[in-house]
């Protein structure tokens, strides 16, 4: 129910309850001891019932309503709160039968078609719905709203976007009404007809940057690659200074090789405040992408990255880390990894890339104790037992080594390379300690499975 429907209806409460007091009271008239007692009678039942409705003792106000109608069935608004009483206890068909009685005694009343409507709606009565609702419209356009949204329900698609087009022209365009009509375009499946009204609107309102962006990217997810380069185009003629327009302009830059056009763009992006930080990550990662396959570039993303220096995000620095890596630059890599850890302290992945990497540069002390702090948090991860070994068997921590080792064995399903990895390093382990059979006897584990892989 809209709000200003309930500011209304407290107001029309406020206006009905003197007037039937005043009707009351004549002061001219001689004084009837018998009228004068009815009409307290009267009285008294009808606050009785709005203060019983008030504490939500719907059965109560009903019982006082009707003792106010064994008195005087004449007056409209006893029906109606009677209604509103009925539709509270989910007794509809009688909340059905007063509101209509109410009606038929004041049929332009706004107040009683809603409650009408409200009781069809509650019961899924659309049809019913629909029928009062339209008599509903001429009192406010929200209720046009409300019809299109039962139109929808109804698969009357083309009813509801003609009453939307109805509303925008009356009033402008509204996010309720647009999340409305995507909808309804997305159950269709009707693309056409949602660009068809976006290019509508940049028609009528060319300087709207936000339709134009929603024309692009329209076309972007219709696969018209096309038409979505020339609308950003045209965008970016008729608004020179936008800055969104470059979320889109950078990836057809990169597409059809423009490269010093499509670095601008991304520079442009990734300094406008206005433009999220997730949005600039995705940018950032495009580009990553793009010079990955791309090297000859590097000098730009290094120049790029620059720019965000302050605020790159976790995943941006883990995007970093990654092509780093794959670039062959492990120190790189590692020092990206570290920062988005620092961001993401128990992201798991990270933690095994940063103590990966640290055992590649050979910084055996990070690795001892970066692994137990992480163990700390992940005690049943068998990774983080073995790179621990690893590391204290470098350092010549021979015993803690092996106490690592074995419990990590004990967290081990079904992984045979990580099983030979563990006996091999036990294998060193025992070698170190002198103790010759127990290290054959592990390296021989360690070969046999790796014969079977």
């Amino acid at each position: 129910m809209k709000l200003y429907k309930k500011i209304a209806r407290i107001f029309m409460v406020l206006f009905i309850v003197p007037s039937l007091a005043m009707a009351q009271v004549d002061f001219n008239k001689r004084p009837d001891d018998d009228l004068g007692n009815v009409e307290d009678e009267f009285q008294e039942y009808f606050f009785e019932a709005l203060k019983q409705k008030g504490i939500e003792n719907y059965d109560r106000a009903v019982e006082a309503l009707h003792k106010c109608l064994n008195l005087d069935s004449k007056k409209p608004v006893i029906y109606f709160e009677l209604g509103k009483n009925y539709n509270k206890l989910k007794n509809f068909g009688a909340a059905e039968d007063n509101l209509k009685k109410a009606i038929n005694m004041q049929p332009d009343n706004e107040w009683f078609l809603d409650e009408l409507y409200d009781v069809y709606y509650q019961q899924d009565d659309i049809n019913n719905a629909i029928k009062t609702i339209k008599q509903l419209v001429k009192y406010h356009p929200d209720y046009k709203e409300d019809l299109a949204a039962l139109y929808v329900r109804e698969k009357r698609y083309k009813q509801a976007l003609e009453l939307l087009d109805e509303l925008d022209q009356e009033l402008g365009v509204s996010e309720a009404r647009d999340a409305m009509r995507n909808d309804i375009y997305s159950i269709t499946g009707n693309a056409d007809d949602r660009i068809e009204n976006l290019e509508q609107r940049i028609a009528n309102n060319p300087n709207n940057e936000e339709n134009h962006l929603k024309l692009i990217y329209r076309y972007s997810q219709t696969g018209n690659k096309k038409k979505a380069y020339k609308a950003a185009q045209n965008l970016l003629k008729i608004k020179p200074e936008s800055k969104f327009v470059h979320l889109a302009l950078y990836k057809f830059y990169l597409q059809d090789r423009k490269v010093e056009e499509a670095i601008s763009s991304v520079k442009i992006v990734l300094t406008s405040p206005e433009i999220n930080t997730d949005a600039k990550a995705k940018v950032l990662k495009d580009f990553v992408a793009f010079v990955s396959k791309n090297p000859e570039f590097e000098a730009d993303l290094v120049d790029i990255t620059a720019l965000v220096d302050n605020n790159k995000d976790a995943q941006t620095h883990s995007d970093l880390g990654s092509y780093y890596l794959k670039a062959g630059d492990k120190v790189k890599a590692l020092s990206n990894f570290k920062e988005a850890l620092k961001q993401n302290p128990n992201d798991f992945k990270l933690i095994k890339d940063v103590l990966l990497l640290q055992l590649d540069l050979e910084d055996h002390i990070a690795v001892a104790k970066d692994s137990e702090e992480a163990l700390e948090l992940y005690p049943a991860q068998p990774i983080l037992y073995l790179v621990n070994g690893v590391a204290n068997n470098k350092l010549g921590n021979t015993q803690k080594a092996i106490d690592n080792l074995e419990m990590g064995l004990d967290f081990l399903i079904d992984n045979s390379n990580m099983e030979a990895d563990f006996y091999s390093e036990l294998s060193l382990a025992y070698k170190a300690l002198n103790n010759i059979s127990k290290s054959e006897t592990f390296a021989k584990k360690a070969q046999s499975l790796k014969a079977q892989q």
